[in-house]
């Protein structure tokens, strides 16, 4: 009798960062993935982003739901931090929207256990990702996946994948107030 995997819901910002470890993640749980991300400026880069997130998961036949961002209230609950630097408030704020989002989906659809694809990158703080998400397990009832996926080469592997895929490579995280920051031809 073949076990039955955990149905694991998977918050993703970009197929850059998803692929690898939505490669690692589905050797133990059903996984799906869920594309919430309010943050992402312009309208051009979101779509590009969500694109490529929906093709690379339909191409792996990994479940995709994409759940329409609220930008007036990431915008409205980053007022105050646009001058925050990267890493700041601002993003805490950001992990915390996107994740609960993704809990509250989990909640309201049986999944097992959520996650977020976040800590793939050396730009976001998994102690901080790891810490909003034990909160929300809290909160929610819903167990999360803790991780470091940039642990053990991940960050690497997953960009030697993203080239392999052909992915778009942004240089800024994709809100509005990052853009500004970005380096050129990152």
């Amino acid at each position: 009798m073949a076990i039955q995997k955990l149905k694991l819901l998977l918050h993703i910002c970009c197929a850059t960062c998803a692929a690898y470890v939505l490669d690692q993640l589905r050797q133990a749980y059903d996984v799906t993935a869920l594309y919430y991300n309010p943050n992402i400026y312009p309208v051009e880069e979101y779509q590009h982003r969500f694109t490529e997130s929906r093709d690379y998961c339909n191409k792996h036949t990994i479940a995709f739901i994409e759940i329409s961002p609220d930008q007036d209230r990431w915008l409205g609950l980053t007022t105050g931090h646009e001058r925050d630097p990267e890493r700041g408030d601002r993003c805490t704020i950001c992990y915390r929207m996107r994740m609960e989002k993704t809990v509250q989906y989990a909640q309201e659809h049986g999944f097992d256990i959520f996650g977020t694809d976040l800590s793939i990158s050396p730009h976001k703080d998994a102690d901080r990702l790891n810490q909003i998400g034990r909160e929300l397990e809290k909160e929610y009832g819903v167990p999360y996946l803790e991780a470091d996926f940039k642990k053990q080469d991940g960050f690497k592997k997953a960009m030697a994948l993203s080239r392999q895929e052909c992915f778009y490579r942004q240089n800024y995280c994709g809100c509005t107030y990052s853009i500004r920051t970005a380096p050129a031809n990152a």
